[in-house]
Order: C-alpha cells, then structure tokens, then sequence
C-alpha cells in the first residue's frame, strides 16, 4: 500500500486545501492533522510556529509519510524553507500568497489580499510582493477575528459579516477588483466574500495551485499511488475532538477522526 500525503495547519483552515486534493488526486491517502490547540497561528512568533511544525513533520515522518503539505500559510511563512533544510529527504509544498495571477488579472489596478499578521510580515510575502506587483497597488488586512470564527462553524454569521465589511469595505472604495486569500481559512467564507464585494470582484483561492504542485512532486518523485482505488483519509486534532468533528460533517467529509496530545512543543502522540 502506498504511503499517505501528510497535510497540516493550525485548524480546519487546511481542509480548504485538502478539498482541492481530494478533487485531483482521488487514489492518494492523506494524513490530516489540525493543531487546533494552538489556533490561530497568525499572532504567534515565528520560533514558536515553526517548532510546531517541525514537531508536527516529525510525527508524519514516523508515520512513514511519503510528502508533506504545509496548509497554513503562517507556517509556510516561518517554516517552509527550515523544514527543507532539516527534513531534506521529505518532499514539501507549502502556501504562497497568489498575489502573481492576481497581479496578472487585475484591470483595476488595485489588489486586495486577506491574510494573518504572520503571513504580511514574513519575507515570503515581501519577496512575492516585489517580484510580481510591480504597478500594482495592494491593500491589505488581516482580518482580525476571522479565523477564530470559521473555527467555531460560523461561516455567514452576523460576527463573520462585519469582520469582513470591516476589511472589504474601505478595499471596495479604492476600487478592488481581485482578492487574494492569504489564508487557508479564508476560502470557506468565499460566498460571504462574493455577497458583500459583489460579482465584479474576482476571489483567487491558492488550493487548486497547491494541489497541481502536489501532482508535480508526485510525478518528480514517482511517489503516486499505484493502486487505483479511492484512497481514504484519517484525520487528527489537537483540541476539541467533537467540534473539529461537527465541521467535517458540516463539509460532508468523512474518515477515521483521532485525538492528539501535545507534550510541550516536541511530541504529538495519539489521546
């Protein structure tokens, strides 16, 4: 039997990203792990992220899985490029803001991008930023808020509409027409964005991306699973077993859920 892809992020943000896998690789195996104990991950420092995320590859590592995808892009941000240094045999894809294809579509001229603190202050970000949006005017915000409540399930709420006029609206005025979600979180409120920018406004999700750069390593790497049968998918959280659980039946998701516990910021084990 082929090994499984391990996927993580701070919480269900992540799923968004799995969505798009599932879609375009129907016969992989995934290993999806929501350190839900530590969400959010944007106000965090960037050690902090990224001994989460060594110690959460280490746990997939003995796991014995044959990639892993960061789908966070906070620990994208503070961790991608050490996790590749450290786990060189491991082949990684993590979360870049999309900011080139919205720079590339705009006709505005005026971008907007949704992302944690994190995100906008690591050099990833910057590097894109300076690379692809030159005569590009990007707005920013972080949404403050807003990925504690699609946490809780509250995707169209009235709390969740006002964290994002809060953010939309001043982007709106300066005449956006594309957003970017800097934020795995973020493309489950895609239809409250889409009601309250209007269908002018065009909402670019990094997941399909993602998943075609996992088909690529995959290819690169000869790691495909050669049995051609639905491949199933367990999932673990470090926090609330029956919240994390009401979500996935909210999405129609559905595989072995388990329990993680943290042991400091070095060990995950199952309970």
């Amino acid at each position: 039997m082929s090994a499984a892809i391990g996927v993580f992020d701070s919480g269900v943000g992540g799923l968004s990203v799995l969505r798009s896998l599932h879609k375009q690789h129907p016969n992989e195996d995934f290993l999806y792990l929501a350190d839900q104990v530590h969400v959010p991950y944007g106000p965090r420092s960037v050690v902090e992220v990224r001994q989460f995320s060594e110690s959460i590859t280490r746990f997939f590592i003995q796991r014995g899985v044959k990639m892993v995808v960061v789908a966070c892009n906070t620990a994208s941000a503070a961790a991608l490029h050490p996790l590749r240094a450290a786990f060189p045999a491991t082949p990684f894809v993590g979360m870049e803001p999309a900011v080139k294809p919205a720079a590339e579509q705009t006709e505005s001229g005026v971008v907007g991008v949704l992302a944690t603190p994190a995100t906008f202050q690591g050099a990833l970000y910057s590097s894109v930023v300076e690379r692809f949006a030159h005569g590009v005017r990007i707005l920013q915000d972080t949404c403050s808020g807003l990925v504690e409540q699609i946490e809780l399930g509250d995707l169209d709420g009235e709390e969740t509409l006002a964290i994002l006029r809060r953010a939309l609206g001043p982007m709106l005025k300066a005449n956006i027409d594309t957003i970017v979600l800097g934020c795995t979180h973020y493309p489950f409120v895609i239809p409250a964005i889409k009601y309250l920018a209007g269908p002018q406004v065009r909402v670019i999700d990094p997941a399909p991306a993602i998943a075609r750069q996992v088909g690529r390593l995959l290819d690169e790497h000869a790691l495909h699973n050669p049995v051609k049968v639905k491949g199933k998918t367990t999932y673990l959280t470090t926090g609330n077993l029956d919240q994390f659980q009401n979500f996935l039946e909210k999405l129609e998701y559905s595989g072995e859920i388990n329990h993680l516990t943290w042991h400091g910021t070095e060990r995950l084990e199952n309970g």
